[in-house]
């Protein structure tokens, strides 16, 4: 009997290391926050088919807008922590807790890989009226209320460069137009239906080259190589000296719980396909920076992004809650 016994439990462990071994058994889906043809979803499915091939699977992309990216995120957070369902965001979840937006943010999240980072800059219908960044607040505050911003909700990039430009400028009397992400804001501003847009360079880079819109300003510390002509907003180095060079980030997340070998599995495979030559390639044409950071390296990217981003929220007025309410110390 007990040799049985003996021969079942081993027989057990066996079948259920064989069944770990195997995984992904299934397909699995990947949660984009953003909407098509923006940079989360540019960068998320330039990387995950050369992923798919390092880890043996199918990974199926949806995009999952609205909230800003808070939609996906309650989505992923809700589905059970096996690892067949994958959060693919930006950094606006960091933000929730302080914009009032839900209270769950990537400490709900093991981070499987923060792929890269990019830019912000500001771009103009090739109409507008202004072509750099003085211009531009000369002609608002001649015109009030008349310049049209596009936005993608509290909490995203736009709004964040928007509310750093008004906490400088003493002020932008501008009109905000929200949109499901930056991919249908930059074609919007194509089409004239908004004047400006806050965005991420990669993002904005083809539309630029391709003569469709207009660069006005980056901010950064210093110019950048794929558009060095742009000048830096030297206002912002000045006032934000602490907080930059800031910007978005690309990140693949799942629920905390998921087994840790999975994560592994995952975080090797998303390791090799952001070495993929295409995609690297893709990254540097758009001016993306490449990152690849995953475990405690992401977790402390993480942590230092939210503490500076919060607070810089929170200096400009912008907040619904103080970050000293959820532990979020000042940098």
């Amino acid at each position: 009997m007990n040799k049985f016994i003996l021969g079942a439990l081993s027989a057990l462990t066996l079948s259920a290391g064989a069944a770990l071994a195997e995984y992904p058994e299934k397909e699995i889906q990947g949660i984009i926050q953003w909407g098509a043809g923006g940079s989360t979803d540019t960068v998320m499915r330039s990387v995950t088919p050369h992923a798919e091939a390092a880890l043996g699977g199918t990974i199926v992309m949806q995009n999952m807008t609205g909230g800003v990216g808070a939609i996906a995120l309650n989505h992923v957070a809700d589905a059970e922590a096996d690892g067949y369902t994958l959060l693919m965001g930006a950094e606006n979840p960091l933000l929730y807790k302080v914009m009032g937006l839900g209270d769950k943010d990537y400490s709900d999240f093991t981070p499987i890989s923060i792929l890269a980072r990019g830019t912000p800059m500001l771009v103009a219908n090739v109409d507008a009226p202004f072509n750099d960044y003085a211009e531009m607040m000369a002609y608002i505050k001649e015109n009030p209320g008349e310049v049209r911003f596009g936005a993608t909700g509290p909490g995203g990039l736009p709004s964040v460069i928007t509310g750093m430009i008004g906490a400088v400028e003493g002020g932008l009397d501008v009109i905000s137009v929200p949109y499901d992400g930056d991919g249908p804001a930059l074609t919007a501003l194509q089409g004239g239906a908004v004047d400006v847009m806050p965005a991420v360079l990669g993002a904005a880079i083809e539309g630029i080259r391709a003569g469709n819109m207009k660069p006005l300003a980056i901010f950064d510390v210093e110019t950048n190589a794929k558009l060095p002509d742009v000048p830096v907003v030297t206002e912002f180095n000045d006032a934000y000296a602490t907080y930059l060079p800031w910007g978005p980030f690309f990140g693949v997340f799942v629920a905390n719980g998921t087994p840790d070998d999975v994560v592994a599995k995952l975080a090797a495979a998303y390791a090799e396909g952001a070495k993929n030559e295409e995609f690297v390639k893709l990254m540097d044409d758009r001016g993306f920076t490449m990152m690849g950071i995953s475990g405690q390296e992401a977790q402390d990217f993480l942590t230092k992004w939210q503490q500076g981003t919060t607070w810089l929220l929170q200096d400009a007025g912008l907040t619904k809650a103080s970050p000293e309410e959820f532990g979020i110390a000042r940098p």
